[in-house]
């Protein structure tokens, strides 16, 4: 949409320049003074400090995903600008991923395939035109976007998930021509036009296919910790003969009565009856969302067991299983998206339902809908509600900074809600309002594990080797052994207070740094696995 609305406006925001570069970085007594976490390596510092706990030995580690998603479609989060040289958008990477890093958000949602196109070298698909400023045209000096987004999420112990439109073919904020390897050209047969975008056919085995081709091909490819499909299913309806669709969904009291204009899918439902279907041509439509939604799951599993699947569709459920008093557009028929099976099926590893309407608006009241969400939840999966960050802004609907914290508050409210999802990264950026502020005050006080995700595997780690020794500003810890994890989670004790941090596992050392003259006299350290999986602690003292 609506799903992202950003994604879909034609007046996008921009991250703010210059902000958020070395965020972050600095003395931060008891953790290490902070070398930049691209260049991580033995002597490098922890992370700042999370809340302080007492008791002889630490807790748990906190567990929440924390996201944010960046659009590429319309340069709404990155690049700011198309045509940017590769070195300015690689500046704007780093940017955005120390603001992340410094507010402990723990992954990255990448919009990786705004319309049938790529911000990485394909041979399925061309370079997108929101990177280079024309579709189909290479980066000069040749780099590849994903890789190094990926190499530097990493590099801060941050995940990386590939976000696909599975269906758009070209957006309204195109300016460029598509290219002759675009699906439009390639296979024109699978691609319609609806108002002022083109999409593929869902009807189309042809298209469904190409969607999954262009997936697995980057699973295969890339070292990426999650694959992520946005709202855009079949189109949101568009007014006969019509403008753009989808920017009325969030605010519609009721799916109302003005003719829409039909989605042209003639052909394939007109075979589909030949070749002897009995479904209705709504059931027939979410039929074929559900076969790619199953089929995506599948190739995955295949191909890397690990990389998680998640879906993010529009925040109200069907009409027949709505509790009282919820109203609102119908993702189940209009979109054609059905939800709530691919979570009975266990078809996605996390589902982040875009929640994007305020704790008290009672039509669309944020904690009745995650509510109803949960309660559809019968396979155990993630549940990680969309928050809509970037309706903090200078319209009459503006949000409040208040109301997101709130929000994140209703969440850690519920015992079975371990994360949420920035919209977009542009909010936190350009810290609206004083979102980032508060967040980072009230809400994200220190860093976070990914939850662990059981059923896709629960062997856990071997433990790692820790030992200690004084430093010259504190305390080094040298950890080895850290076999199968990607992260090693660690508790510094301070007098009887225990810190919590998390570093990527190929950090050879971290150093921890004295609090005002008072060193760590100890710690406790785990190996947590690309699944969430923990390994035994491990306890060492000087």
């Amino acid at each position: 949409m609506a799903a992202f609305l950003g994604a879909c406006s034609s007046t996008p925001t921009a991250p703010a320049q210059g902000t958020a570069a070395g965020a972050g970085a600095g003395s931060v007594p008891g953790t290490g003074a902070g070398a930049g976490p691209g260049q991580a390596g033995a002597g490098q510092s922890a992370p700042a400090p999370s809340q302080n706990l007492l008791g002889e030995m630490p807790p748990a580690a906190p567990r929440e995903f924390r996201a944010a998603w960046v659009s590429t479609v319309a340069n709404i989060d990155w690049p700011s600008k198309s045509s940017l040289p590769p070195s300015r958008q690689q500046a704007e990477v780093i940017a955005i991923l120390d603001r992340a890093k410094a507010l402990h958000l723990n992954a990255i949602v990448l919009q990786v395939r705004p319309s049938a196109d790529a911000i990485y070298p394909s041979k399925l698909e061309p370079w997108s035109e929101f990177l280079t400023g024309q579709q189909g045209k290479a980066p000069e000096p040749a780099w590849d976007p994903l890789a190094f987004w990926i190499n530097q999420a990493h590099a801060r112990g941050m995940e990386l998930h590939a976000w696909f439109n599975p269906y758009r073919a070209r957006h309204s904020a195109a300016r460029t021509p598509n290219a002759p390897g675009h699906v439009a050209n390639a296979k024109p047969q699978v691609v319609r036009q609806y108002g002022k975008m083109q999409w593929m056919d869902p009807g189309e085995e042809a298209a469904a296919q190409h969607t999954l081709d262009v997936i697995l091909d980057v699973v295969r490819r890339y070292d990426i910790d999650g694959v992520h499909i946005d709202d855009y299913f079949y189109p949101y309806p568009i007014e006969a003969p019509g403008a753009n669709g989808g920017e009325a969904a969030l605010d519609a009291p009721s799916n109302g009565n003005k003719p829409e204009l039909e989605f042209p899918d003639h052909a394939a439902w007109q075979r589909y009856q030949q070749g002897g279907g009995t479904l209705d041509r709504a059931s027939w439509r979410r039929q074929n969302v559900n076969q790619l939604i199953e089929a995506i799951y599948g190739g995955i599993r295949k191909e890397k067991s690990w990389v998680r699947f998640g879906i993010s569709p529009f925040g109200i459920g069907r009409p027949d299983r709505r509790p009282p008093g919820i109203q609102g557009f119908s993702q189940y028929d209009k979109l054609y998206a059905d939800a709530e099976l691919w979570l009975q099926n266990g078809w996605l590893d996390y589902l982040a339902p875009q929640l994007y309407w305020p704790i008290a608006q009672q039509p669309q009241a944020f904690p009745v809908l995650l509510d109803y969400w949960l309660g559809q939840n019968k396979r155990g999966r993630h549940i990680w509600p969309g928050l809509y960050t970037s309706r903090i802004d200078d319209s009459v609907k503006s949000f409040t900074a208040e109301e997101i914290v709130q929000q994140v508050g209703v969440t850690r409210s519920r015992p079975n809600v371990n994360g949420h999802i920035h919209f977009s990264m542009a909010a936190l950026m350009q810290n609206r309002k004083g979102v980032s502020d508060q967040l980072k005050a009230a809400s994200y006080q220190g860093p976070a594990l990914v939850p662990a995700s059981p059923w896709l595997g629960s062997e856990a780690p071997p433990a790692p080797t820790v030992s200690v020794k004084r430093h010259a500003s504190g305390l080094a810890v040298a950890l080895g052994n850290a076999q199968r994890a990607t992260h090693v989670a660690i508790w510094a004790r301070y007098g009887e207070e225990w810190r919590f941090n998390v570093v990527p596992s190929h950090r050879g050392e971290v150093v921890l740094t004295d609090d005002n003259g008072v060193p760590a006299r100890g710690v406790v350290v785990s190996a947590v696995d690309r699944l969430g999986n923990e390994s035994p602690r491990v306890a060492a003292a000087l």
